[in-house]
């Protein structure tokens, strides 16, 4: 089968997504600055969530741009994807709404840690499908970062019991280590094709 009606409907999925998230910032009533204080911690969580969901998007497009076909495997974890990156709009609303409170921070961990669980099932269904000689699988080598973040998360979800700013940082750091899209796949293309 084809990957462009995939492609298109993941697509359309994250962009309901980022467009849920934004509709939970609340537009004050008052004019001053002052009515914009209450509203700091649902903007933070916000962008943290919009970040994460553009790492998610630029990854889920390289991975499908070094996939020449799919199956049904690779449909169903891209759905499984999905589902989990669909609950980002509740768990971002339920952290800003709460002001970082720990539960929501643990909760927004399991969302976390389940996506990129998602992820990985998705690529390996993709390296399955196409083989261990795949562009994909040549590509991901070792995949350090992919390795390091549910484990970071992992890390994060009790600590946000214990201290909720050190378990966001952890969020953060995994973003932060994400935010240069991985390029491992553009030079395994460049290299495929000369």
């Amino acid at each position: 089968m084809g990957k462009n009606r995939l492609e298109a409907f993941s697509d359309g999925v994250l962009a309901i997504i980022i467009t849920i998230m934004v509709l939970e910032l609340k537009v004050p009533h008052e004019t001053g600055l002052d009515a914009l204080k209450p509203l700091i911690p649902v903007f933070l969580s916000y962008v943290l969530s919009f970040i994460y969901v553009g790492i998610y998007w630029n990854n889920h497009h390289h991975l499908f741009h070094s996939t020449k076909n799919v199956d049904a495997s690779i449909l169903w974890a891209n759905l499984h994807l999905l589902f989990w990156l669909s609950l980002f709009p509740f768990a971002t609303g339920w952290v800003g709404e709460n002001h970082f409170d720990a539960v929501p921070i643990a909760a927004y961990g399991v969302i976390l840690l389940m996506a990129s669980i998602a992820y990985y099932l998705l690529q390996r269904a993709i390296v399955v499908q196409q083989g261990p000689a795949s562009l994909l699988a040549a590509a991901v080598g070792k995949d350090w970062k992919g390795k390091m973040s549910p484990i970071l998360y992992l890390a994060a979800i009790p600590l946000a019991f214990v201290n909720t700013r050190i378990a966001s940082g952890l969020y953060v750091l995994v973003a932060a280590l994400w935010f240069v899209p991985d390029r491992r796949i553009e030079r395994a293309l460049k290299d495929h094709k000369e």
